[in-house]
């Protein structure tokens, strides 16, 4: 049997966990049901326990950590878009900026909303919120170290961009101004450009 088309079409746990990761980008971890899941994914609710018998939590688990990669593959090419670290860092904050200002203010980070809602919590949600916090850090830590920068101020700068650009993520959803990102670029790019050898 030809396998052309499942490899074009999304299974149905693929769909559930796309579905979650978008109704998590915009209602939070506390404003979306199982049930509106399993509707936006054109799942049965059996399905959806099928796939995910931890319900709601394991279901945002699976699309915290997609939702994770998706903006790690973004950076990725950001950060290797541009010949040096500031720029790369303001070209990705742009990038984020025109995202959000085309959504209409609403897809902004699923990780971040998902983590302020279960603040406090020992749960696998905050689990996974910290791990894909940690793998970008690490991956504008790499640019930064591969331009020759110390390994302590490569670590504290990449903690530093990801936090300034989450946080101005949230500003500029508030604002509904790209401005927030992109003035955070531009001081993130200043500040990277300022311990360059």
């Amino acid at each position: 049997m030809p396998q052309t088309s499942a490899a074009a079409t999304p299974g149905t746990r693929d769909r559930i966990v796309i579905a979650a990761a978008r109704l998590l980008q915009r209602q939070g971890y506390v404003g979306t049901g199982i049930k509106q899941i399993a509707k936006d994914a054109e799942a049965t609710l059996g399905s959806v326990y099928h796939f995910f018998p931890g319900g709601k939590e394991a279901v945002a688990v699976a699309a915290i950590t997609h939702s994770g990669e998706e903006f790690a593959v973004l950076l990725r090419d950001a950060l290797g878009k541009a010949d040096t670290p500031g720029a790369a860092i303001e070209s990705c904050a742009a990038e984020l900026a025109v995202g959000l200002r085309e959504s209409g203010w609403v897809d902004g980070c699923p990780v971040t909303a998902a983590a302020l809602e279960t603040l406090g919590t020992d749960s696998e949600i905050q689990r996974v919120c910290a791990a894909a916090l940690a793998s970008w850090e690490r991956l504008v830590e790499g640019k930064l170290l591969g331009a020759g920068f110390a390994a302590e101020d490569a670590r504290e700068l990449a903690t530093t961009v990801i936090s300034a650009l989450e946080g101005a993520e949230v500003t500029a959803q508030v604002s509904r101004s790209e401005e927030p990102l992109r003035a955070v670029g531009r001081q993130l790019a200043r500040l990277v450009r300022s311990y360059e050898r």
